[in-house]
C-alpha cells in the first residue's frame, strides 16, 4: 500500500502514471471477484488462498528485481501490479468466507470472530504501514518490495499448514459435472442473491464509492501530498499507522460493547467520520499534526463498520452461496477502485492536490449520506438470520433472499467492505 505509490513516485515523478499503476492494480481486482467464486468452491479455499500468496509473491518481489537489473519499463510494473491484483481477491475471499467455520472450530462467536478478524487486519496495517515508511527512508522502496514477497510466502506457507481438518477450507464436491453450463449456473446464482436484497445492494453502492476514492487517497492523493507538503515517505508510514491503529481501537471496542447499540445508528455516525474528514483537514493544512489527530479518530470510527457488516452477511448468506456471494460482493464494493485512482491521478495533475482532495472529499461525503437519506437501512437494525443450509434437494437459486445482509471490505483490505475504513 505504501512501498508501490513511493516507488513509482520515486522513478517516474508523475502523479499521472502512479494513477495508471494503481489502475492497472485494481481492474483485474475486480475482474477475478466478478468470475471467481465457484473456482474457488470448486478448488477448495485453502488451496486458492496458498496459490493466490504464491503468485502475489513473485509479482511483487519481480519489481524491485527487475529494476535493479535496469530491466524494468512502466508497462511490465503495470502488467506485475495486473498479474497480482487478478490473483490476490480469490484468496482474499477465500479466507474470507472460512471465517465462521473457524470460529465454530474455535468454540467462539460469530461477531467476536469478525471483529477479531478485522482488528488483526488493522493491526497489521498499524504495524505494516509505520515499518514501510521507516523502512522506505532507510533501505528504499525496492527492499520494502522484496520484504512485502516475504510476508506473502509467510502468509501461504500459514495456510498451507494451519488449516487442515477444516471441512470447508478443501474442495467442494460439485453437484454437476465441470462444464461452461455448470459454472454460468453457480454465477447466476450469487448475482441473484444480490439483486434480491435491497439493504445489500444499498450497502454495495455506498461501499463502491468509498472504495473508490480510497483507492485514490492511498495511491495517489497521500502519497503526493506527503511529498509536496508533509515529510516524506516516514509521514505517510505514521499516518497510515495511526489511521490502523484507530481501526484496530475501533474494532475491538465494537466487538466487546457494540452489540448493546442500535446496529444503524452506530453505523451512520461512524460511515460519516470514518472518510470525508480526512480529504478536507489533507486539503486544508500542510502540516502533519492535524492531519494525525484526524487519521487515528477516522480509524476509531473505521473500525467499527466492517464488523457491523461482517455480522450480517455471515448471520445471513447460506454457506453453499459464500463464496459465489462474496465474489459477487467484492465486485460490486471494489468496481469504482480502478477508476478511482486514474481518477486521482488525473485530477492532481488538472486541478492541483488541494482541488483534488476536496473533490475526492466531497465524492466520499455524498456516498456517506446514504443511510440518512434511503428508508432502506432502517432494516439494518433488524435480527440477523441464522445461516442456513440448502437441503439436499432443493436448488441453491431457489434460496429466499429476504431478511438484512450486507456485504463486509480491502483491502487491506479488500473484500466488500470499505478499503480505508
Amino acid at each position: 500500500m505504501i512501498g508501490v505509490p513511493w516507488f513509482v513516485l520515486e522513478t517516474t515523478g508523475s502523479a499521472g502514471r502512479a494513477g495508471v499503476v494503481a489502475f492497472c492494480a485494481t481492474l483485474p481486482i475486480v475482474v477475478s471477484a466478478l468470475i471467481g467464486g465457484p473456482v474457488i468452491d470448486r478448488l477448495g479455499r485453502r488451496r486458492v488462498s496458498v496459490a493466490s500468496d504464491l503468485v502475489c509473491g513473485l509479482a511483487v518481489a519481480a519489481i524491485p528485481l527487475l529494476h535493479y537489473a535496469d530491466a524494468l519499463a512502466f508497462w511490465m510494473l503495470c502488467a506485475l501490479m495486473a498479474v497480482g491484483g487478478l490473483a490476490h481477491t480469490p484468496g482474499d475471499t477465500a479466507r474470507y468466507v472460512l471465517v465462521p467455520d473457524l470460529a465454530e472450530h474455535a468454540g467462539t462467536t460469530l461477531a467476536r470472530a469478525a471483529s477479531l478478524f478485522d482488528a488483526v487486519s488493522r493491526g497489521a496495517r498499524m504495524v505494516g504501514a509505520a515499518l514501510a515508511g521507516v523502512l522506505i527512508a532507510l533501505v528504499g522502496a525496492e527492499t520494502v518490495l522484496l520484504l512485502d514477497a516475504v510476508t506473502f510466502l509467510t502468509s501461504a506457507l500459514l495456510i498451507a499448514a494451519g488449516v487442515r481438518g477444516v471441512r470447508a477450507a478443501e474442495p467442494r464436491k460439485a453437484a454437476a459435472p465441470v462444464s461452461l453450463r455448470a459454472y454460468r449456473t453457480e454465477l447466476r446464482e450469487g448475482y441473484a442473491y444480490l439483486l434480491g436484497n435491497r439493504l445489500l445492494l444499498a450497502v454495495v453502492v455506498m461501499v463502491l464509492f468509498m472504495n473508490g476514492t480510497d483507492q485514490g487517497w492511498n495511491a495517489v492523493l497521500l502519497p503526493v501530498h506527503a511529498s509536496a507538503e508533509l515529510g516524506g515517505a516516514g509521514d505517510i508510514g505514521l499516518l497510515t499507522a495511526l489511521f490502523g491503529a484507530g481501526g484496530l481501537a475501533g474494532a475491538l471496542l465494537y466487538g466487546a460493547v457494540g452489540h448493546r447499540f442500535s446496529r444503524r445508528t452506530v453505523f451512520t455516525v461512524c460511515v460519516l467520520l470514518c472518510g470525508a474528514p480526512r480529504y478536507v483537514v489533507a486539503a486544508l493544512t500542510g502540516t502533519t499534526l492535524p492531519l494525525a489527530v484526524t487519521m487515528a479518530l477516522s480509524g476509531l470510527a473505521g473500525g467499527v463498520l466492517n464488523p457491523i457488516l461482517t455480522t450480517l452477511i455471515y448471520g445471513t448468506v447460506p454457506d453453499e452461496l459464500r463464496s459465489r456471494v462474496s465474489g459477487v460482493l467484492t465486485a460490486g464494493g471494489e468496481l469504482a477502485m480502478p477508476v478511482g485512482g486514474l481518477a486521482a491521478g488525473l485530477l492532481v495533475e488538472s486541478a492541483g492536490v488541494q482541488g483534488a482532495l476536496l473533490a475526492m472529499g466531497g465524492v466520499y461525503l455524498l456516498a456517506t449520506l446514504s443511510p440518512l437519506v434511503f428508508p432502506v437501512w432502517r432494516t439494518m437494525d433488524g435480527a440477523v438470520a441464522e445461516r442456513a443450509s440448502v437441503p439436499a434437494d432443493e436448488p441453491v437459486g431457489e434460496i429466499s433472499s429476504s431478511g438484512p445482509c450486507a456485504p463486509a471490505p480491502v483491502p487491506g483490505a479488500r473484500t466488500p467492505r470499505s478499503s480505508g475504513s
